[in-house]
């Protein structure tokens, strides 16, 4: 009985935390706000909701598919938001405005300097390598 009220409460939870990164996905208005509250509460809801599972069927062959798909959660999640962010900065799919501080962008202006360099020499025949 105790159990069932534990799991049923990390469940609502859970479901809570999809639901406001569902929320968050449709209200934000930049891909940056959009993609931090797709990521971070519908990864912890993902827990919740594997740990009430677990309490409910404690055997090991749960347990282990249950550990095994949050932990690849937890090593994709990052990665996939990083990829995203980087796109959409270098596609200015944001606001700039909303930035505390862009430490990109003098990255993304020495990278875009060099490949204008580039291009000038291959327009211009004097391009031997890229170095």
């Amino acid at each position: 009985m105790v159990l069932d009220l534990i799991s049923a409460i990390l469940i609502l939870l859970g479901a809570l935390l999809s639901l406001a990164a569902a929320v968050g996905l449709l209200r934000f208005g930049d891909l940056l706000s959009r993609m931090h509250a797709s990521a971070k509460p519908q990864v912890l809801g993902l827990v919740l909701i594997a740990i009430a599972i677990a309490i409910q069927f404690p055997t090991w062959a749960t347990v282990t598919t249950l550990a095994i798909i949050v932990s690849f959660q937890l090593v994709t999640i990052p990665v996939a938001t990083h990829m995203v962010g980087r796109a959409g900065y270098r596609t200015k799919h944001l606001r700039r405005s909303m930035l505390y501080r862009d430490e990109l962008a003098e990255a993304v202006d020495r990278a875009e300097a060099r490949e204008t360099a580039r291009e000038r020499r291959r327009e211009f025949g004097t391009d031997e390598h890229d170095g």
